[in-house]
């Protein structure tokens, strides 16, 4: 008796377990999805903020390669920090937005009956667009500011580039984390790596060009 007893109990308490483990699974699922999508959102911030760390960086150095005036410099870098936001507010707007059109059109498909577009929380294209320039922004700063400030042309190239490599070893780690890697300080050294690449390649191709110093010579 006491075995048939204890059978009924497992098959009455059996479905009970099985009616709430979809539930616990739905919301592990929600609480991953919600988790990922906060680091890409972070790490997307911050390849942000890297792309326009080097790339003002770069044209700085490549407009300080053929001019020694100071504001040529920060006007040239501010114009190209001001065109890459742009730029990136444009990509990551349509990018975002077609991200957004096939999400809805496959969630339709799945739930033609009820659909809704309430019930589902699609990728804000302007939210997005207005996050990418903002990050861009923010890079390009970091070099704008000796550029505009350092009055002696030597020296405000080197502030420049070592200002522009601690930035992109901080970014470089940043990204990393933020992308789960479980070595940040190698990807930080292979940003820094890069932007050197990137800032020496801009410099010497346009140091030919530099048609001043030729004159003083």
């Amino acid at each position: 008796m006491a075995s048939s007893h204890t059978l009924e109990q497992i098959c009455i308490e059996q479905p009970t377990t099985l009616e709430k483990s979809p539930k616990i699974t739905t919301q592990n699922k929600s609480t991953t999805k919600q988790v990922v999508e906060r680091a890409q959102w972070l790490r997307a911030a911050v390849l942000g903020a890297n792309d326009g760390l080097l790339s003002t960086a770069s044209l700085l150095l490549g407009v300080g390669a053929v001019k020694d005036d100071r504001w040529s410099m920060a006007l040239a870098g501010l114009a190209g920090a001001l065109a890459g936001a742009c730029s990136m507010a444009v990509g990551e707007y349509v990018s975002v937005s077609t991200q957004r059109d096939i999400e809805e059109k496959h969630y339709f498909q799945e739930n033609k009956p009820s659909y809704s577009s309430r019930e589902i929380v699609l990728p804000n294209p302007h939210k997005a667009a207005g996050a990418s320039a903002l990050a861009f922004l923010s890079g390009s700063v970091v070099p704008l500011i000796p550029a505009a400030l350092v009055v002696d042309h030597a020296m405000r190239v080197v502030v420049i580039v070592v200002v522009a490599t601690l930035a992109l070893a901080l970014l470089g780690w940043a990204s990393a984390e933020f992308g789960g890697s479980f070595r940040p300080k190698v990807s930080a050294l292979r940003v820094v790596v890069g932007g050197w690449l990137a800032m020496a390649v801009t410099y010497a191709l346009l140091k030919p060009f530099d048609r001043d110093h030729d004159k003083k010579d």
